[in-house]
């Protein structure tokens, strides 16, 4: 397994004839590129979750996220890294098949326990894993140290060019962590991959630093729903790798740009505007889709 290569990571201009139009400069910073598997902004949102536990001599992370959670796979792949044991609570009970991103979530070496919804929906987990000698992280790294880590995102590019930053986002942990960052005169824009996720507002408002920052979440771009997606979401991932070489994954980043180029079509950004994407990762999320769905 590889470790992270931070190096890797570039802000990159793109130019659409939509974007000349309407006078708005994009650019994609890209977290993808600092691991296969741990790609995006997961390492961001664990690292100073995996540093509290080496302090604290704890030997196995325990955490938890659904059957296509980039969240799991990457935190066993992080463990792996870390010589660090990990389980993932799993939501649902166990399936016939396990999804791609369990099968290699297991291949990590990461233990699975499945538990009902119901159980996980009230974090109800086995008696046998309430015990001090483990380190637990919520799912998608959602807490304190998982906005300060995405916080460092901006800390890899020249963050006071930028008018506007723009992510997806599940937990809002991410958007939490750049809303922190970000200086006075930004403002953060993220776009929820959830379908009726409004509680996700809530959950941003709750890590703030300075709930004084102006971000706007905007909801109209989940696609039915989380890790679902429809043909038009399809086509626009393929003709934007097309235009650009950038490849998306269709649970987040492909309804990011997705979301974004439509915005940016109905003037919702003011002319002159100079836009920051956050490029998450999670392409191992495309793996469930059929082969020859996507050209990259």
């Amino acid at each position: 397994m590889p470790d992270i290569s931070i190096s890797n990571i570039t802000p990159d201009k793109i130019s659409l004839p939509l974007f000349k139009e309407k006078n708005v400069e994009v650019t994609v910073l890209r977290l993808d590129k600092i691991h296969p598997v741990i790609s995006g902004n997961k390492w961001f949102k664990l690292r100073y979750y995996l540093e509290e536990a080496s302090e604290r001599n704890k030997k196995t992370i325990i955490t938890f996220g659904g059957a296509w959670s980039n969240h799991i796979v990457a935190t066993a792949a992080a463990c792996q890294i870390k010589g660090l044991s990990s389980i993932g609570i799993i939501r649902g009970e166990k399936m016939e098949k396990l999804s791609p991103t369990l099968t290699q979530a297991k291949q990590l070496g990461m233990q699975l326990v499945f538990i009902n919804r119901e159980d996980y929906k009230e974090k109800k987990i086995p008696s046998a894993f309430n015990k001090d000698e483990y380190y637990f992280v919520d799912e998608g790294g959602y807490g304190s140290k998982g906005a300060a880590g995405a916080a460092t995102i901006l800390d890899y590019c020249r963050k006071e060019y930028y008018s506007h930053i723009c992510c997806a986002a599940g937990t809002g942990t991410m958007t939490a962590g750049l809303i922190n960052n970000s200086l006075p005169f930004q403002e953060v824009t993220s776009v929820s991959v959830l379908k009726n996720n409004f509680e996700l507002e809530k959950n941003i408002n709750h890590l703030l630093k300075d709930r004084e920052k102006p971000f706007r979440v905007i909801h109209d771009y989940h696609f039915g729903g989380y890790a679902k997606c429809k043909p038009e979401l399809i086509e626009f991932m393929n003709e934007f790798y097309m235009e650009t070489t950038i490849p998306s994954d269709f649970v987040y980043t492909g309804k990011l740009f997705y979301a974004v180029t439509n915005l940016i079509k109905n003037n919702f950004f003011p002319v002159r505007s100079r836009l920051l994407l956050i490029h998450s990762g999670g392409l191992q999320g495309n793996a469930s889709l059929n082969t020859g769905t996507l050209i990259f």
